[in-house]
């Protein structure tokens, strides 16, 4: 089988959510004997360039000049597919499909559906048209309405309005045109199959190839802390986290309680929330999270917004570290509440529950413990690969 696999950009390193699954996949895809050829961005931070081989994988890389956001402004294309829309990446394209025969092409993520008017056009002629997969992320229709209802201002929110539009436009088009859908969690696939009945859904879970501690023990040794490990440079990020260390905070300041908060951001963000803050701190980025998961009691998953699978639950599971989060927040996953994590119906309730269970360290060790057990033998990347070639071969 050979395979164009169109991406928003080189997933190395995977610094967020997105990249960790992308890069996964394409890994493990080629690791079951396919001939891939991944089309992206050239991101400033990775050793690749166009034309690198590596696991299998030919690279064709543009230069990262990615669209600025205003550019989307005129495009019926949302931002997050119009910013990947550049002249080289189109050229790229065009040269991969006149090139020889694809079996398969996928579409990973929303941000690759720039490119499916140019592949539909490409065989319209006639030629034998490739088998089209679109490897979601989330489903972006309901995650970008619940995005608009949560912007405070009318202005920002009529831009954002106009932008879910687009997205769900997109989205619908790129189901409609493709023979597979692949959906993070289940709860995702359930949504599109209620839209597409008629439409192949296979669920897709990421797998898991970073630390797996063997063994931990929570003691009363530990700082007094909690974690949060996650990439903020994304609207809806920062939404979620503005509104749990609101509510947290000062609850936790009075408690004697540290919050640090883990991953990328812009540093002047960091710094203008930290300003308001006393219980909580910012790292930025930092070359390994490991560090700072070993030196908390538990870890917090305050995503009231964002979908789709959360890349952080596996490695505070793997890591051993409780989970402590909102309900709904980590679809995909078989823990159950009060068993292998402890569930919360907002955000103030989260920050109490945190505030009363930090101490109890038997129970943290009985969370963790359970959630290990639960996950161990779930998350395989080269089942995920096997999975994806078989869905493909078979249509």
């Amino acid at each position: 089988m050979r395979c164009l696999w169109i991406t928003l950009a080189d997933p190395d390193p995977p610094l967020d959510g997105l990249f960790v699954y992308s890069g996964g996949l394409i890994r493990a895809f080629a690791g079951v004997g396919v001939e891939v050829v991944a089309l992206g961005l050239q991101r400033p931070e990775s050793t690749k360039v166009d034309q690198t081989r590596a696991d299998g994988i030919v690279w064709r890389l543009a230069a990262h000049e990615p669209l600025p956001h205003w550019a989307s402004l005129a495009s019926t294309l949302p931002h997050m597919a119009n910013r990947c829309r550049t002249p080289a990446m189109k050229q790229l394209l065009r040269s991969l499909l006149d090139e020889g025969t694809w079996h398969a092409i996928i579409f990973d993520s929303l941000s690759s559906a720039w490119a499916l008017r140019t592949v539909l056009d490409h065989y319209a002629e006639g030629a034998q048209r490739p088998i089209l997969v679109y490897v979601s992320h989330n489903h972006e229709e309901s995650l970008r309405a619940s995005l608009v209802s949560s912007q405070h201002g009318s202005l920002k929110r009529q831009a954002h309005r106009i932008d879910a539009a687009k997205v769900s436009w997109l989205e619908r088009k790129l189901i409609d045109s493709v023979d597979l859908v692949t959906a993070i969690t289940p709860e995702d696939a359930d949504i599109y199959r209620s839209q597409w009945p008629t439409k192949r859904i296979e669920v897709l879970t990421p797998g898991y190839s970073g630390r797996l501690r063997a063994q931990r023990h929570i003691t009363s040794e530990l700082p007094r802390r909690a974690v949060i490990v996650g990439s903020f440079d994304w609207m809806a990020k920062r939404l979620n986290l503005e509104e749990f260390v609101r509510v947290a905070d000062p609850l936790f300041a009075a408690r004697g309680i540290e919050l640090r908060v883990v991953g990328s951001g812009e540093r002047s963000y960091f710094d203008e929330l930290e300003r308001t803050l006393s219980a909580t701190r910012f790292t930025g980025t930092v070359d390994q999270v490991e560090p700072y998961v070993d030196d908390a009691r538990l870890a917090i998953v305050p995503e009231r917004n964002g979908g789709g699978f959360k890349l952080k639950v596996l490695s505070y599971i793997f890591n051993r570290i409780p989970i402590f989060a909102l309900r709904g927040s980590v679809a995909g996953v078989p823990l159950r509440d009060s068993e292998s994590i402890l569930l919360f119906s907002d955000q103030e309730e989260l920050a109490l529950g945190i505030a009363r269970a930090i101490d109890d360290v038997a129970q943290l060790d009985h969370l963790q413990n359970a959630a290990f057990d639960a996950c161990r033998h779930v998350f395989d990347w080269q089942s995920r690969g096997t999975q994806l070639f078989s869905a493909v071969a078979c249509l």
